[in-house]
């Protein structure tokens, strides 16, 4: 294994780079489910036409199988390293700095990707409601990275408050979607043929599933912002969970299942503005319906910006990154300098896959890179879970997963296969080759820069401190 260096951080260091506590249970339980609820808002209609409505209900029932047993074990690893890294911080305990860093670049492609895919979808919705032309929707992207950064910016209590608030509001408008299209539901009518490419086809709505539950895992990434994080953080994500997967069935249900059918809903960038279409008209009133649907899309970008600035934050702070970049606020103690510099990445990705030629969705396009970078963290940090159980005996673990090693191996095993799908849906796989090529340049910044200059930060610590036991 090629080696690492390290330094050890001044108390001067330190002091500019920490975070206020302020969140409880609640907060955290708005956090996931927040950063998840636009899955239902947009991004999984695009699986009714990879595989039908058939395919995305295997599709979903698999993923969410994997993401119980992933939450489960990911809530364990969290109350026993309740540290802001998160899954890097897992895989860093796990299986030394290069395990933390691969698991940590593959993660924070996730968060970058995500918010950006949740914007498309914004700017969907904003261009519909307010009728600007398509090519307007870059402005869109623009002004929701410049108000929701600055949010985040401003302060942890005010970003933890809107995101109850925001969280809250979002559902509510689901169950005004589900009580909408309900009467016209009818799925021989509007959801055949349930399997147009065959039982086989679900394999390709795997990533699209995902979508209704992905980024619940960035929980842990509040662990030094938690009044208790190793009680609430397992209580915010077991809930938070199953808050989703009922949203989740029922969404994909009545979506496809009413008017205007599997196949338009399938094709558009905002599939519950076409259900409020058809349930009302295209009137004053469906268009205030869209701006009500908005919210799930806004709670989502807001939450998940919440998370890939901790991420960077967390990483940058050990070495990983430039360390500049963990740097926070002096007055609000927000990481102001990695919410900015993800906001730039992000926008930039969807800007450049915008104006390249393609005849795909951006948004579709963009999801399948997010789900790239998801599955090889799922994969780790199952991977970390089974080394901590087997190297780490005696780790004080407050809460267990009641699946134990079974459901590590499960979710493992799903999230292989939903990447090894990635490559074999000819549509979007050119975003996934450049999802790799992103990948491949992280990891030569590590192996000839980073690795040398590490700091020891409380992951770093707590990983060298237990290195003999393990």
């Amino acid at each position: 294994m090629v080696k690492t260096s390290y330094t050890a951080p001044s108390q001067e260091f330190l002091d500019q780079r920490k975070l206020k506590r302020h969140a409880g249970v609640w907060q955290l339980w708005a956090l996931g489910v927040g950063a998840v609820i636009s899955g239902d808002f947009f991004g999984w209609n695009f699986g009714l036409a990879a595989g039908g409505f058939g395919g995305m209900i295997v599709a979903l029932s698999l993923v969410t199988l994997m993401y119980t047993g992933l939450c489960l074990s990911i809530a364990e690893m969290a109350a026993a390293l309740p540290h802001t890294g998160g899954a890097y911080s897992f895989a860093r305990s796990a299986m030394g700095p290069w395990g933390g860093y691969v698991t940590g670049l593959a993660e924070n492609m996730e968060y970058i990707l995500t918010p950006a895919v949740i914007v498309v979808g914004i700017g969907g919705y904003l261009g519909a409601i307010f009728g600007t032309d398509k090519s307007m929707e870059p402005l869109w992207w623009l002004a929701c990275y410049a108000v929701f950064v600055a949010l985040n910016v401003y302060g942890v209590e005010l970003s933890f408050r809107f995101s109850l608030i925001i969280t809250i509001a979002a559902l509510i408008a689901l169950v005004i979607y589900w009580i909408s299209v309900a009467p016209q539901f009818d799925l021989s009518r509007f959801a055949t043929p349930y399997f147009p490419k065959g039982i086989n086809g679900f394999w390709a709505c795997l990533p699209f599933a995902l979508w209704f539950y992905l980024a619940i895992e960035q929980l842990p990434l509040a662990a030094e912002e938690s009044h208790d994080p190793v009680v609430d953080i397992p209580r915010g994500l077991i809930w938070g969970l199953a808050t989703l997967v009922f949203c989740a069935f029922m969404t994909l249900t009545l979506g496809a299942g009413s008017a205007p059918g599997a196949a338009a809903v399938a094709a558009s960038n905002e599939p519950l503005f076409l259900g409020f279409v058809a349930a009302y008209g295209n009137s004053a009133s469906s268009k205030v319906l869209a701006v009500v649907a908005c919210i799930g899309l806004i709670a989502s970008f807001h939450t998940i910006i919440f998370a890939y600035g901790r991420q960077i934050y967390s990483l940058s702070r050990a070495g990983y990154f430039p360390v500049w970049l963990s740097k926070t606020h002096s007055e609000r103690k927000t990481p102001h300098r990695a919410l900015l510099a993800g906001a730039a990445m992000g926008f930039s990705a969807a800007l450049g896959i915008h104006y390249a030629p393609h005849d795909s969705p951006v948004g579709a396009i963009l999801l399948n890179m997010a789900v790239f970078g998801a599955v090889i963290a799922y994969v780790l940090q199952m991977a970390s879970y089974l080394l901590l159980r087997r190297n780490l005996q005696n780790l004080h673990r407050p809460y267990k997963s009641p699946l134990g090693k079974t459901g590590a191996i499960v979710s493992g095993l799903i999230a292989t296969l939903t990447l090894l799908t990635l490559f074999f849906n000819t549509e979007y796989v050119k975003g996934v080759y450049g999802a790799v090529v992103w990948f491949i340049l992280g990891l030569i910044w590590f192996a000839f820069h980073a690795r040398h200059r590490l700091i020891l930060s409380p992951e770093e610590e707590f990983a060298q401190a237990h290195r003999s036991e393990s």
